[in-house]
């Protein structure tokens, strides 16, 4: 079980709101209207973690141990959404969300197999990882600078842990879990090459809900994310290249190949031998 260990792991590095965040260096000089709005779009989007929490709980209800874990990603990924609600409600309390806006990302998910799921979440740690040190970069009031420096370090400690699940989980089902991991792991390796960066807020995970099924196509200003990376961020290719290689690099590792490419990653997926066939079900789609 990994769970006690993640969790005293996990205690370990955490952060206070009160004595971490230098919430007296604010300076009003240095955040733009654009920038607060950022936030408040950011805020919302990581409000978010409520509904993954409540798929990840229905469908991994057999595994105890991943359940337990949740408890400790969703209060983590709620006090990031907690900590830019604050920063709003200091410093441009007019922007805060409203509570219909955060509810309006609270949606149900359509079941999928839970390690494609996995590996899916996995990636989308890496990427966000990525995606809040650039934020960092680019912000330069110095509480925000703090508070997505403080973020994008639980993110990637949030890829950690699921990583270790997908550990696990190549020990208990090697050929699923292969399969698995290759084909989200080649999924989001490509999306960002092919001009779409792929991450768990951005896919199509309700059906019934198309097109709104995303918590993107939910958030008040469904464009934000797009030019957020393209023309405030700036999330060019190079941070890119290093989402790709951190994917590479810990697929390779976990599965025992060299991934350079995402090409190498594709190769290993067609090696793969297929699944055994299954009974007929109702269909659960990734996105």
């Amino acid at each position: 079980m990994l769970y006690p260990e993640l969790f005293r792991d996990l205690e370990e590095a955490r952060w206070s709101m009160a004595a971490d965040v230098p919430w007296d260096r604010f300076d009003p000089a240095l955040l733009t209207d654009e920038q607060a709005r950022t936030v408040r779009m950011n805020a919302i989007t990581e409000w978010s973690a409520l509904p993954a929490t409540e798929m990840f709980l229905r469908d991994n209800r057999e595994d105890a141990d991943f359940s337990a874990f949740m408890s400790i990603w969703f209060y983590e990924e709620q006090k990031h959404a907690l900590v830019l609600l604050e920063y709003l409600r200091r410093f441009r309390p007019e922007l805060l969300p409203t509570e219909a806006e955060l509810q309006a990302v609270r949606f149900p998910f359509d079941p999928a197999p839970p390690l494609e799921t996995l590996t899916l979440h996995f990636c989308g740690e890496v990427r966000l990882t990525q995606w809040y040190l650039r934020a960092a970069e680019w912000h330069a009031e110095p509480v925000l600078k703090a508070i997505y420096g403080l973020i994008a370090r639980d993110e990637a400690r949030h890829g950690g842990a699921y990583l270790r699940y997908m550990k696990a989980a190549l020990e208990r089902a090697p050929g699923e879990a292969r399969r698995a991991f290759a084909k989200v792991g080649l999924l989001m390796a490509a999306s960002g090459r092919a001009g779409k960066p792929l991450h768990p807020t951005n896919l199509h995970v309700n059906r019934a809900l198309f097109p709104r099924d995303t918590v993107q196509s939910r958030l008040p200003d469904p464009g934000w994310l797009d030019r957020w990376l393209d023309e405030q961020i700036r999330f060019d290719e190079e941070c890119e290249d290093r989402v790709v290689s951190a994917i590479l690099r810990n697929l390779s590792l976990l599965l025992g190949e060299r991934f350079e490419t995402v090409r190498d990653l594709s190769r290993y997926r067609r090696s793969l031998p297929a699944a055994e066939p299954v009974a007929a079900g109702p269909a659960a789609p990734l996105a």
